[in-house]
């Protein structure tokens, strides 16, 4: 695929990679990037037979006002592979020449029958004035597992900055060969009364989404979170409930930290369920 900058200073870059399991291990296959968004070598911190783990890289950092990234993935049957970032994913101040546009960050995953994807990138923080687009779509043959989280934090709460400027948009659907059986959207403009009315965020700058798509998916998942996960929220609001068969899980809250330990901890519930392995931290996680 080749993707061209529309305008001086735009990273227009693209990722595609193919994950199919040979020789008894779960392999990537074929990797094609254009501009900033690559891929090292995939780690098998689980064992070689086990889920190979994924590290998407972004070298520049930072998206600004323009930008378009896309991420492409298909796994092959009874392949199994966990995807993450090595840090977080900073959504910059809108550029002045670039005030009306919007950077675009696009995910789009394809899983065969019998395989299991994870998508656990770390957390996404929009700062003061930045324009985004958050598009994640997720098609899965039957038999097939997803797992995918989005962390986002409006602002910087640490540095006293909060999200007066600018606008934040997000998509996630899910599919089931081909048939749509979940779509959520979000709109986010800063300083707008849903981020501040009890009725929207209630001036809570954190919120995330944990969604696991599974053909066994059960109340009894959604049970399991909520007695060993939900008593660990301190700061925030947690929940897990299922809808349409897909076990979703939510917070809103002051901190990503918080957010993301309590989605690692219901990572821990629901991966024995739907992988039939506990859950092992990517060694990025760490450092």
């Amino acid at each position: 695929m080749s993707l061209t900058a529309a305008a001086p200073g735009d990273w227009h870059a693209s990722l595609s990679l193919s994950i199919a399991r040979a020789r008894g291990r779960t392999q990537l296959a074929r990797a094609e990037h254009c501009g900033p968004l690559r891929v090292q070598r995939p780690f098998y911190p689980e064992g070689g037979q086990g889920p190979c783990h994924v590290y998407v890289l972004h070298p520049p950092g930072g998206v600004v006002s323009g930008d378009r990234l896309t991420l492409d993935v298909k796994l092959a049957p009874e392949s199994h592979a966990l995807l993450t970032t090595p840090g977080a994913t900073k959504l910059y101040r809108a550029r002045a020449a670039h005030a009306a546009c919007d950077a675009t960050l696009t995910q789009r995953f394809h899983v065969a029958s019998g395989a299991v994807l994870e998508w656990l990138p770390q957390e996404t923080i929009a700062y003061d004035g930045a324009r985004a687009r958050l598009l994640t779509q997720v098609d899965r043959d039957p038999g097939a597992t997803y797992a995918g989280w989005e962390i986002v934090c409006l602002g910087r709460p640490a540095a006293g900055e909060r999200f007066a400027h600018g606008r934040l948009a997000s998509e996630l659907t899910l599919a089931r060969a081909g048939q749509l059986g979940f779509f959520e959207r979000g709109a986010y403009a800063g300083g707008d009364a849903v981020l501040y009315a009890p009725w929207g965020l209630a001036g809570q700058p954190v919120l995330a989404t944990f969604v696991v798509a599974a053909e066994s998916a059960d109340a009894s998942w959604v049970e399991a979170v909520r007695e060993q996960v939900s008593p660990l929220a301190r700061e925030g609001l947690f929940a897990a409930t299922l809808v349409r068969g897909l076990v979703v899980v939510r917070y809103l809250g002051a901190t990503a930290r918080e957010a993301r330990t309590l989605f690692e901890a219901a990572w821990a519930v629901l991966r024995p369920r739907y992988a039939g392995r506990a859950a092992v931290h990517p060694r990025i996680w760490s450092t």
